[in-house]
């Protein structure tokens, strides 16, 4: 009899669905059981943890496993659990009972904790915008949204700058970002004072990406020198605080400021985030093509970057040659690219690059050239050639581009002899920002190091320090699937 009993509750488990359904719901009970306990102890480390677990177990969401485990943390009728479950679909309904079945019956929390609440939002928004139904992921970012309002604890700050994220993240997905920038600088006010600086962080990136998005690069700027200031606290939301301030410095014409901040942004930026390393280099080429710098051929060869860097690749080619007939040509294949990357404008100026580059090449090559001879080596195709050239050549003398004289009656350009760099004060000044570089990362490491809190106080227990290597080996094994979702 025992056998027969046991051969006929070994057969459900043969669906391959049923079976996978109650590992996935065991998780994110595992996961719920750490937020209690983080919220309990006013721990935030362990809401990250449980942030961190939840992005491993993003791809395995099911509608099944979600209804089961929001009939196990809220109570059932409640008017949360009524709304989530209304974002869910129901067809899933009977292996969402084998779920609950297997998983031991356990009680449901009669009053859950508002951590609980917020990751029960924070979860079906995850699983909406997988499954594309961004209408229904727009009214479940609106309700916890407003449901944020309303909670003021520093344990729901990790999910709560989670959800600020998917919250813009949905709007900008039907186009309808323009509609939230109210209530992003609201929600903004509200963290500040709370004092909520992850929050603070995640909102500030939000808004400038919303005004950015909409070429609004005066109000992106002013909202940005009037934020409060304080040390990140996120490496990702850094990283986007940087790539955002270097295309405002370069719109703004401040071009060193913008490369520094662009190559900071792709140097800082986890190599998961493939897509966002590669938009910081497009930019960063740019920017170092208006200093008059050429960057070196492993920037185009970065692995998993040489199909998408290859039009920069191409553009870089002609303005190293100064052939302004190629740049063009450039300029016309891959418009639509330059148009998507939003680089259109950056590249208009770079014509003036190229002219100079051509006429630099130039004044090393010859001694003395008539300035008929230089505007057809620029090719120049406005109606008085000549007399564009003689003014790009006298631009580029009194900008000291060029060390040359300008013979007017002659009509020629006459190049002086170039003399011995290292009598100048130019490797010095190279020295200097190398050296300068290095302390900067060296500074950056130290403040970046972190420690438990009290940690100099208290001696850590056997228990302790198994806990915490145990933690900071899963914190290895999922930072690149965090890094990954985080871009």
């Amino acid at each position: 009899m025992t056998q027969d009993v046991e051969m006929t509750e070994q057969a459900p488990p043969s669906n391959s669905v049923s079976s996978a359904g109650p590992s996935v719901l065991q998780h994110l009970k595992e996961i719920a059981s750490l937020i209690e306990t983080g919220a309990y102890a006013r721990e935030v480390r362990r809401i990250s943890r449980a942030v961190r677990l939840t992005m491993v177990l993003r791809k395995k969401l099911k509608a099944s496993s979600l209804l089961a485990f929001l009939n196990y943390v809220l109570v059932p009728g409640s008017e949360v659990h009524s709304r989530l479950s209304s974002f869910l679909p129901k067809e899933d309904e009977h292996d969402m009972e084998v779920d609950t079945a297997s998983s031991g019956t356990p009680a449901p929390v009669k009053h859950p904790l508002p951590e609980l609440e917020i990751y029960c939002y924070l979860l079906v928004l995850i699983f909406l915008i997988d499954q594309k139904k961004y209408n229904e992921a727009k009214a479940c970012s609106s309700a916890s949204i407003a449901r944020l309002k309303t909670v003021n604890r520093r344990t729901v700050d990790v999910l709560a700058s989670r959800l600020y994220f998917y919250y813009s993240l949905c709007y900008e997905l039907t186009g309808d970002l323009a509609e939230i920038r109210g209530n992003l600088l609201a929600l903004h006010r509200i963290a500040t004072l709370r004092r909520d600086e992850l929050g603070q962080e995640t909102l500030l990136n939000l808004l400038l990406r919303n005004y950015l998005h909409y070429n609004l690069y005066d109000q992106a700027e002013k909202l940005r020198s009037k934020a409060p200031h304080f040390e990140a606290h996120s490496n990702q939301q850094f990283c986007r605080y940087l790539f955002y301030l270097g295309k405002i410095r370069t719109i703004q014409l401040e071009y060193t400021d913008a490369k520094e901040s662009l190559l900071q942004a792709a140097r800082k930026a986890p190599q998961a985030a493939l897509g966002f390393r590669v938009q910081c280099n497009k930019w960063a080429i740019i920017v170092r093509l208006l200093l008059g710098e050429i960057p070196e051929r492993t920037v185009f060869m970065q692995k998993g970057m040489e199909k998408a860097l290859r039009p920069y690749f191409e553009l870089t080619n002609a303005v190293r040659i100064g052939d302004l007939e190629l740049f063009k040509n450039v300029a016309e294949k891959f418009s639509s690219t330059f148009s998507s990357d939003r680089t259109n404008n950056l590249i208009v100026r770079l014509r003036h690059n190229v002219i100079r580059t051509g006429l630099r090449n130039i004044s090393i090559s010859y001694s003395r050239i008539s300035l008929t001879d230089v505007a057809k080596k620029l090719r120049l195709d406005s109606p008085n050639p000549v007399a564009d050239a003689e003014s790009i050549v006298s631009k580029a003398i009194r900008d000291g581009a060029i060390d040359a004289t300008l013979d007017h009656a002659n009509g020629w350009m006459v190049s002086k002899e170039t003399g011995d760099i290292y009598s100048t004060n130019e490797p010095q000044i190279a020295f200097n920002s190398r050296i300068a570089f290095c302390l900067n990362m060296h500074n950056e490491a130290v403040r970046a190091l972190r420690f438990p809190p009290n940690s100099h106080k208290e001696k850590e227990s056997a228990e302790k320090r198994r806990e915490r290597q145990q933690q900071e080996q899963e914190l290895a094994q999922h930072i690149a699937e965090e890094d990954d979702d985080d871009f």
